[in-house]
């Protein structure tokens, strides 16, 4: 089983910017991921973009089994990312560090929910292990 964790923009910066999104960075939570991973002979690959299209070209290149994405401000507008997301055919996951429902009126949208299998938000870091664990749910 191969999982896609695909960051979108500004999630390169986590640990270095706001702290509501945590002080460890992208690449110290994917070393996590991909620990995690290993303990379930998951294979785990990192994507991160600031770039609307390299999000929606990933997506159309499939190569994975499941996805977890956290398509940052993407989220709240990008009706192109959701058009692919509906596209893909794996299980997908769509994690926020942030409650996105508890913070400025437009971030409680999310066009992409309705093309993902579910979502978990507001419990920081962990939002990806959580999702990494339904998706290798049984393995």
């Amino acid at each position: 089983m191969k999982i896609l964790v695909l960051n979108g923009p500004n999630l390169n910066m986590t640990g270095k910017r706001e702290a509501i999104y945590g002080a460890e960075t992208l690449d110290e939570i994917n070393a996590r991921i991909a620990k995690a991973a290993k303990k379930k002979c998951v294979e785990v690959e990192f994507f991160q973009s600031n770039g609307e299209g390299a999000i929606i070209d990933k997506l159309q290149a499939g190569g994975f089994d499941g996805l977890i994405i956290n398509a940052g401000a993407y989220t709240h507008y990008s009706y192109a990312i959701s058009d692919a997301l509906y596209s893909v055919k794996a299980k997908k996951i769509e994690v926020h560090m942030t409650n996105i429902l508890a913070r400025e009126e437009f971030r409680k949208t999310s066009v992409i929910s309705k093309n993902c299998d579910g979502a978990v938000m507001g419990l920081g870091a962990d939002v990806y292990l959580l999702a990494l664990e339904y998706l290798t749910w049984g393995i």
